[in-house]
């Protein structure tokens, strides 16, 4: 696996019990000033599922599907909840590892999808004495194992609806939201989050064959109403949606966290429900086989080149907690 002797795989993180959430919120939005209020709103939606978001048993059950497909030890570190990257290179470290290949559970341009990683990698090594060089591994929005693994999922999907639906049926590809100005600056030259949202929601459509119809929507907005976000969402584009069913696309995401299972599982799908419009969702990556031999494959490449300084820079403040 070219010169790396280790892979780290970075991801959000997330609680797993109910007295984890707060801490976990408050750890997520330090500094921003976001108001106790909104916090207890959204410590509700993490509660309903017994105070537990997937993201982490996800990862671990990714880097179970990983280990044996790569000849390299692997690790795990997240930005906001146990494992923390900060303890994880301190293991690396320990361990002698040298150099490490970054996997991140993201597969876009933006500041929230890669220069806080980026960012957070830093801060990690920075406190680490001997911390290993860390690279992260390129963008896979349109890499063929996504997509593979994308297109499967959202056929298993279709053949959950109606027959009399299943080929009329509108596919609407759901990303999280971001600020518009974020948005802008994505990339470097600008633009590059939703660019490659498209791409990789057309990439998927063509996989599928056919001439279905699709939407690229938004969901999980978070922050100050005064400032402007990507739209439309996703439970208002429902409720204007001229179709017989609508299959869900979760193509902004590659595990389910938060964000899917609660603004897709239960906001669009009560949506959906009190309009009478046939809904599914398909479900994100996860371990779908593609999915897992495409991480060996980013390892095979050659090193992927360091981003500019002045690519994806950080907002001005930063956008809320996540749903």
């Amino acid at each position: 696996m070219g010169t790396y002797d280790a892979l780290l795989v970075v991801s959000f993180g997330g609680p797993e019990k109910p007295d984890d959430v707060m801490p976990f919120l408050e750890n997520v939005v330090r500094g921003r000033g976001i108001p106790r209020e909104r916090l207890l709103e959204v410590e509700a939606h993490y509660q309903r599922f017994g105070g537990a978001s997937p993201i982490n048993q996800q990862c671990r059950d990714l880097i179970a599907a990983v280990q044996p497909t790569v000849d390299l030890p692997v690790y795990w570190g997240n930005r906001n909840w146990h494992p923390y990257l900060e303890d994880t290179l301190r293991q690396m470290a320990a361990d002698g590892v040298r150099k490490a290949a970054a996997f991140v559970t993201a597969a876009y341009s933006s500041y929230s999808s890669c220069r806080q990683y980026l960012d957070d990698i830093a801060l990690a090594r920075a406190a680490v004495e001997g911390a290993p060089e860390v690279v992260k591994l390129r963008h896979y929005y349109d890499h063929p194992g996504f997509i593979a693994a994308m297109a499967d999922h959202t056929r298993e999907a279709l053949g959950r609806l109606p027959d009399e639906h299943r080929d009329a049926a509108r596919l609407v590809f759901t990303a999280h939201s971001i600020p518009v100005s974020m948005a802008a600056t994505a990339g470097p030259g600008g633009g590059a989050y939703e660019a490659q949202l498209r791409r990789a929601a057309s990439l998927v459509v063509a996989e599928l064959g056919g001439d279905r119809e699709w939407d690229l929507v938004w969901q999980s907005r978070s922050g100050a109403p005064h400032i402007p976000w990507l739209e439309p969402d996703v439970c208002d584009h429902l409720l204007q949606v001229d179709a017989p069913a609508v299959v869900l696309v979760p193509i902004g995401f590659v595990s389910d966290h938060m964000e899917v299972v609660y603004d897709l599982d239960v906001e669009a799908t009560e949506t959906a429900r009190k309009i009478g419009l046939p809904l599914t969702r398909a479900a994100t990556a996860g371990t779908h086989p593609r999915f897992v031999a495409m991480v060996g494959e980013l390892l095979a490449e050659p090193e992927p080149a360091a981003c500019g300084a002045e690519c994806c820079p950080a907002p001005p403040r930063r956008p809320g907690p996540p749903r």
